[in-house]
């Protein structure tokens, strides 16, 4: 059986790819990443998850150094998660330096030792931050750079890097979602990682924005009253 590695936060967007991975009939390897964020709560939802699909293997990687490093809200407290939205052409302070090209470097390697043919990252470049790691072109300098410093690409079996919702809005990625039976509610998206989501910061925002587009009604609990 084919193989795909996903990039499992525990978020809405990594989830739908494990709905959309299954589907195309991959066997899951799904690879979660500890990376000195705010809070855990993303990384034991996404334990819920892959219990949930009945994963193959799900490997949590600590690299919780990206901390020491910091320069963004989500790995440094000193910095305020922002609650008033992204400005058009402003990068947010929610960007961590370069985290996809991390989390694909380390993806490529896991997929190379179990023989997988694909790496699945939910990144957008439509009804996103502004973050430089989802745009398109990012992604194809890295599937070329991937298959050129592997074996596995080196001698001809050339690796995938999957990005299913690259031009979906957050509407068509929950419709997607919804379509898949994707357990939402197993799910997290608030930078704050409360039990409950706060509402207010930018990723809570374009959550509720795109349940309520998609005409459904978010099953997860926010902190503040909602009207879906």
């Amino acid at each position: 059986m084919k193989k795909a590695v996903i990039v499992l936060s525990g978020g809405l967007d990594s989830t739908t790819c494990m709905g959309i991975a299954k589907e195309q009939g991959y066997e899951l390897y799904p690879m979660t990443f500890h990376y000195g964020q705010r809070h855990d709560r993303e990384i034991e939802q996404a334990k819920k998850i892959a219990s949930y699909f009945n994963v193959k293997e799900h490997r949590l990687v600590d690299i919780q150094f990206l901390n020491q490093i910091g320069g963004s809200a989500l790995t440094d407290e000193s910095i305020d998660v922002p609650t008033e939205g992204v400005h058009e052409g402003e990068i947010p302070s929610t960007y961590v330096p370069a985290r996809n090209m991390i989390f694909l470097s380390l993806a490529s390697a896991y997929a190379e030792v179990i023989g997988a043919e694909a790496i699945y990252i939910g990144v957008s470049a439509v009804d996103f931050s502004g973050y430089p790691d989802c745009r398109p072109e990012f992604i194809q300098s890295m599937e070329a750079t991937v298959n050129l410093a592997t074996k596995q690409g080196a001698t001809g079996s050339l690796m995938k890097i999957a990005t299913p919702l690259i031009d979906l809005t957050k509407k068509e990625t929950i419709e997607e979602g919804l379509r898949l039976e994707v357990p939402y509610d197993l799910t997290t998206s608030c930078y704050n990682g409360g039990a409950k989501a706060c509402g207010k910061c930018e990723s809570c925002l374009l959550r509720i924005k795109g349940f309520k587009e998609a005409g459904s009604k978010d099953p997860i609990e926010y902190e503040i009253s909602i009207d879906w």
